[in-house]
């Protein structure tokens, strides 16, 4: 249905777009500095999991409300950029705590589990660079006149969410080895989970303030 030279066109543009570290790879690695590699990596999963979600949302054809309307687009880029603030204000405040699990970060309760990938799909979900790329590109790359419309872009839409679940999770796990590191030390972890508070809390301002280019 999706022929190769769109296939493979679209993976090039993927693949040039996500090796370009916007919000949700800033995120994951505060996450991961914040908490460690498990939580690295249900965020990395949970962000896969609300990107492909804005897939669904445009082949249903709700892509194009967001991207026409500007109402619609500030909604959803405010909501993601408060959350994100939201986050690092929660990290920054229990710095001091992570002392107690620097021994064992590997082991948090699983309702803990469900929530970071639920933290990693909404950031996912409500990321502006998302919101842009599979709403402007992802539909210049479905053949009109083969038809089924909706699953060309379901099925395009899986190769950005593949390259992405791969590179995000390179990012978490690079960040969270830079945090077994300052685990040594308690002051330095602290100081560490601090550091991906503030990143979080700078990269919602930051979306908060990035403008539509239209």
């Amino acid at each position: 249905m999706v022929s190769t030279d769109r296939f493979l066109a679209f993976a090039a543009m993927s693949l040039l777009i996500i090796s370009i570290p916007g919000p949700s790879v800033l995120f994951i690695i505060g996450r991961a500095l914040a908490h460690g590699r498990r939580t690295a990596v249900a965020t990395a999963l949970g962000n896969v999991f609300g990107s492909y979600l804005l897939v669904v949302i445009v082949a249903l054809g709700v892509g194009a409300v967001v991207e026409r309307s500007l109402v619609v687009f500030m909604a959803l880029k405010l909501a993601g950029a408060a959350y994100l603030v939201f986050l690092g204000v929660q990290a920054f405040r229990h710095r001091k705590e992570m002392k107690l699990t620097a021994r064992t970060p590997e082991a948090p309760a699983a309702r803990g589990d469900l929530r970071t990938v639920a933290d990693g799909a909404l950031v996912g979900l409500t990321n502006p660079k998302g919101i842009v790329f599979f709403a402007a590109v992802l539909p210049q790359f479905v053949n009109q006149a083969a038809g089924h419309v909706p699953v060309q872009m379901l099925l395009l839409g899986l190769i950005p969410i593949s390259i992405g679940l791969v590179t995000d999770t390179l990012w978490g796990l690079t960040a969270s080895a830079a945090r077994s590191w300052f685990g040594r030390s308690e002051r330095r972890l602290s100081m560490i989970g601090g550091a991906g508070g503030f990143a979080m809390i700078g990269l919602g301002v930051t979306v908060a303030a990035t403008g539509r280019a239209d």
